[in-house]
């Protein structure tokens, strides 16, 4: 049986940020923060079995915050257990797509 590692999300200084900047968004980040950190996903299948609405968008994993108004980017490495946040975006700041480049 492999047992995976429970998830380190990098860096939570990022989510803190996005919640002081953008009012009501600190509830929202926590939670998803506190579900991340104690997850042992192997997977975006298992991914989705907690947050549905989660993507892949090319090496990034996107997760809906907020009710839609914010797309939280993440690479999510799965054999080391670390999740490294990208960015946090309102829904027309990841519409306009600059942040894959």
């Amino acid at each position: 049986m492999v047992v995976r590692p429970v998830f380190h999300v990098i860096s939570r200084q990022k989510l803190l940020e996005a919640a002081n900047e953008q009012a009501g968004l600190g509830g929202p980040v926590d939670i998803w923060y506190r579900i991340a950190r104690r997850a042992r996903w192997s997977s975006l299948k298992e991914v989705r079995q907690v947050f549905p609405s989660a993507d892949a968008v090319g090496k990034f994993t996107v997760f809906n915050i907020k009710g839609n108004a914010f797309r939280l980017i993440t690479e999510i490495n799965y054999h080391t257990g670390k999740v490294f946040l990208r960015h946090i975006l309102t829904h027309a700041e990841y519409s306009k797509e600059a942040w894959k480049e």
